[in-house]
């Protein structure tokens, strides 16, 4: 079996587009490409991978984590299957239940929404208990201690419409690695700084990974969209990758800020 790149893009439902981008980052790499026109051309195992960058896009992977997945030497296709499916049956089971919450708010039934204030205010205890005498989160409490709860409501705006900027940037077909999305990641960054505390490269990149780890933060961003939270964590990564100071692993005081983090996206979400 042979294809031209139209053609399987046709028959996985991936835009060329989008496989032009795979090939870039060495994700599916085309089984030839023909010299004298250009053409990229992909074959059976061309389309088991694509296969496998599917169930891990369904699950919500980012693009860097699927590639670390799928090229390690320790890597078992049939062990990751299993894990798929049992993923897969999670998510099933959580778009059920949302189902029936929006089932109950048609028939006018009060629907807790996902973030509440009950939540926000058992993270932010915890925050304090763990990080309260370091200098990131006294800098947060000095910043907002004032803020009234109007000034919450805009702030909470201005981070909606980010997040909204960055799912319509999604839905527009540019990559992560494109200008307009690397614009809203600097957007983001700043709001962060200007509102909450100094928001570093490196305490940002540990945002993108906890946006994607912690549900609670998928739900909420992705209301605008679903995938806006890994188009944005794939479009942090651009920065991690392109920033040599930047740490592989975030150190123990970045860490201890990226809880303060979680408050500003939670009061964000109320």
């Amino acid at each position: 079996m042979k294809m031209h790149i139209k053609e399987f893009a046709d028959f996985t439902g991936v835009s060329v587009r989008t496989l032009h981008y795979y090939d870039e980052i060495g994700l599916l790499v085309p089984a030839f490409v023909d010299r004298s026109t250009g053409y990229r051309f992909y074959d059976e195992n061309s389309l088991l991978r694509m296969q496998e960058i599917l169930f891990y896009r369904e699950l919500d992977f980012s693009l860097k984590s699927i590639g670390e997945i799928l090229s390690s030497p320790n890597y078992d296709k049939n062990k990751a299957l299993k894990e798929q499916k049992h993923l897969l049956t999670l998510k099933k089971e959580r778009l059920e239940r949302l189902i029936s919450a929006i089932d109950g708010a048609v028939k006018g039934e009060n629907i807790m929404s996902t973030f509440d204030n009950s939540e926000f205010e058992k993270y932010k205890s915890e925050a304090k208990e763990k990080w309260g005498q370091t200098p990131a989160y006294k800098e947060h409490e000095e910043k907002t201690k004032q803020y009234s709860k109007e000034k919450w409501n805009i702030l909470a705006g201005e981070m909606n419409d980010i997040f909204a900027e960055f799912a319509a940037c999604m839905k527009s077909g540019e990559k992560p690695d494109s200008a307009k999305a690397q614009n809203l990641v600097k957007m983001l960054q700043d709001h962060i700084t200007q509102n909450y505390y100094l928001c570093t490269d490196a305490i940002l990149a540990g945002l993108g990974q906890m946006y994607i780890q912690d549900q609670r933060f998928k739900n909420n961003i992705d209301k605008n969209a679903e995938g806006t939270t890994v188009f944005v964590c794939e479009a942090i990564e651009v920065i991690e990758l392109s920033a040599s100071d930047i740490p592989l692993v975030v150190s123990p005081k970045a860490a201890n800020t990226l809880s303060i983090s979680c408050i500003a996206l939670f009061t964000s979400s109320i």
